[in-house]
């Protein structure tokens, strides 16, 4: 099993180019040219204006955002989210896109994307500090070269740290929870820095109660020795039962759904008979019941019907109202459910 080269891929969360790829048609932004020309003088390289969002989730879905950021340090980071509270523009924080759908109509402001921050650093022998754009595949990979165990959850969360610790990502085998020191975050109404401990992070089932008011910048790993051949055998079986039972070649967030206590929410959409259900070029997975798939060029507007009729379905029949694992962000059409 290689293990410097088998890392999960932030198929959401491209780096931004010298600025030559066409920007989306946004009507409905509000930075005017004044706004444009600050933000550009701010972070240069770090912008983009106009970006589709499609670019930056693994469902491949999504309009505009009006300003597309992603700092390539924390001070920079800071300075922008200083410069939008004195602006009054509003900011959305997005990490790798692998837990993520983007309205249409996209998103209103700034949308700051944390993915070039990746640093990470093996500290005091068993803990490991990491930015928060960093992959969880290179967490897993650093940890296995050091024969540390307690993150081979990550061989099934794709996706970045970041958004990870703010969802408390995890599998079967485990959770961030189970693992974290300290998040560090950066405090969107002034730019503060804030620390806390595992237990204010208030981690739960795919939740915590790190505020949607800050960015999270970064976090310590605390691991435990191990046998890096374990380490390497549990992550390959996990890997293993991921590629039997997951959905190939398509464009998706993973779950859609969190499962109910007890229960399990791909055996209660199959058993409700939903796989295969289709609205414009969103799928309901015949593969895995959960993944609801993007197979073309699917709008949100088209996963979000999907996502409804599904649990619409699996309430009728089940009794069980489902909960979403996704968050969608952007703005509504008329008509468009929340």
């Amino acid at each position: 099993m290689s293990t410097d080269d088998d890392v999960d891929v932030l198929i959401g969360d491209e780096e931004l180019d010298d600025g030559a790829a066409e920007a989306a048609a946004n009507p409905r932004s509000v930075l005017d040219d004044a706004a444009g020309a600050a933000l550009r003088e701010l972070l240069g390289d770090d912008l983009r204006l106009d970006e589709p969002m499609r670019r930056h989730t693994t469902a491949r879905i999504g309009g505009p955002a009006d300003a597309f950021a992603m700092p390539s340090s924390v001070d920079r980071l800071i300075a922008l989210v200083r410069w939008c509270a004195t602006a009054a523009i509003p900011v959305t924080v997005v990490g790798g896109g692998s837990n993520l759908l983007v309205r249409d109509l996209g998103i209103r402001g700034v949308v700051l994307n944390t993915g070039r921050l990746r640093g990470i650093t093996l500290v005091d022998g068993t803990a490991i500090e990491v930015a928060a754009g960093c992959s969880t595949g290179k967490v897993l990979s650093l940890a296995m070269k050091q024969g540390l165990g307690g993150v081979e959850f990550l061989g099934g969360v794709p996706g970045s740290v970041g958004g990870g610790m703010i969802m408390n990502a995890g599998t079967y085998l485990g959770e961030f929870k189970d693992v974290t020191a300290w998040v560090e975050s950066v405090r969107l109404s002034d730019g503060a820095r804030v620390r806390r401990d595992n237990l204010a992070c208030g981690f739960r089932y795919r939740d915590s109660d790190l505020p949607p008011t800050e960015v999270v910048v970064g976090a310590r790993l605390e691991l435990k020795p191990r046998p890096r051949a374990e380490i390497e055998l549990e992550v390959k079986a996990l890997r293993k039962r991921r590629a039997e039972r997951e959905p190939k070649k398509v464009s998706s967030n993973g779950s859609t759904f969190k499962n109910p206590a007890g229960d399990f929410a791909g055996r209660l959409i199959e058993a409700a008979g939903c796989k295969g259900w289709q609205i414009g070029d969103a799928l309901c997975s015949p593969v895995h019941a959960n993944w609801l798939v993007n197979v073309g060029d699917a709008t949100c507007a088209d996963m979000v019907a999907l996502i409804e009729r599904v649990r619409t379905r699996v309430m009728d029949v089940h009794g069980v109202a489902l909960q979403l694992e996704v968050k969608i962000l952007g703005d509504s059409a008329e008509g468009q459910a929340p």
